[in-house]
């Protein structure tokens, strides 16, 4: 149980040791990340093609998918216009930003090409399996789990070298507010689906807690349990993505707490632009501190949460 959590944490705990003080080598660093997604993801991709009964495997995939979206984003929501209520934060104006996406669609277009990948790997999956046979499938899931170990330390490198001093979270009480409101609402999220998943308590824990991180989700999800439910927490935390560049512009200066939250890790980067865009100056840090510290519990807690499996 705690081996399989000291070993893949290992990495994590590793990258985190690194310090990197040339942007040229945190540059290489970050386009590794993404290049480690990419395979990963077309390798789970190509795992999916290997269950048996494909079609009724990807429906029960998509509608326990579906499920874990709608409670969590139900619980996120109740918790974070709560919050809102109660914390005194106003977005502002900003003036145009040079890097914002200029519509909704290209702001997807990241979170889309993930989806292309996945499909592509299904893709060859199928076109290579009835020639190549079980060692494709056994082959993928074995270079999926090396490829991760080197991820989840590329990771821990990009944590410590982020710029983030513990100070500054800790003393971010707004920040700190939302990630603790947007984590632990999402975790009540899990216990309640786990029934429904037919999972138990602590892989519906592990599910949530992804808090929007969809590419490490689905890969630590996947390697543990399976590439069916790796599928699964992709698209659940995928879609919180998806809802989060649509969501921002409306409520965000109404409900500024909500707007931030709700896009759980990729606050801190992906959804970042599209809530210094609507949101003004102002939400940037806030809204960084709280991607940051989900991005860092994150990979740990659904470690643990596995970890707990008999």
């Amino acid at each position: 149980m705690l081996s399989g959590l000291v070993i893949v944490l290992l990495p994590l705990l590793l990258g985190y040791l690194v310090p990197v003080r040339q942007p040229s080598w945190q540059a290489v660093i970050n386009h590794a990340v993404n290049g480690s997604v990419y395979v990963i993801l077309l390798l789970m991709g190509i795992s999916l093609a290997g269950l048996e009964n494909l079609a009724s495997q990807l429906s029960a995939l998509g509608s326990k998918a579906l499920l874990l979206f709608t409670l969590t984003t139900l619980f996120n929501l109740v918790a974070l216009w709560w919050l809102s209520r109660h914390l005194k934060l106003k977005a502002g104006t900003s003036p145009v930003i040079n890097d914002a996406p200029t519509s909704k669609l290209a702001a997807m277009q990241g979170s889309l090409l993930l989806v292309a990948v996945v499909a592509a790997g299904v893709i060859i999956g199928l076109l290579l399996g009835p020639t190549v046979g079980d060692i494709l499938f056994d082959t993928a899931d074995r270079l999926a789990e090396w490829v991760l170990y080197a991820l989840l330390a590329l990771i821990g490198c990009q944590l410590r070298n982020s710029g983030m001093p513990l100070r500054q979270i800790l003393l971010n009480r707004m920040g700190l507010g939302i990630a603790v409101t947007l984590g632990a609402s999402s975790l009540l999220a899990g216990l309640a689906a786990a029934p429904l998943l037919s999972l138990p308590w602590n892989e519906g824990l592990a599910m949530a807690a992804g808090f929007g991180w969809y590419s490490l989700s689905a890969i630590l999800i996947g390697d543990q349990l399976g590439p069916l439910m790796g599928g699964v927490a992709f698209f659940n935390d995928l879609t919180r993505e998806l809802l989060a560049f649509i969501l921002i512009p409306l409520v965000i200066h109404r409900y500024t707490a909500m707007a931030i939250g709700y896009g759980g890790a990729t606050s801190m980067d992906f959804t970042l632009p599209v809530i210094q865009q609507h949101g003004g100056v102002a939400c940037v840090p806030v809204a960084v501190v709280s991607g940051f510290i989900l991005s860092l519990l994150s990979p740990p807690l659904i470690l643990f949460f596995l970890s707990l499996s008999g």
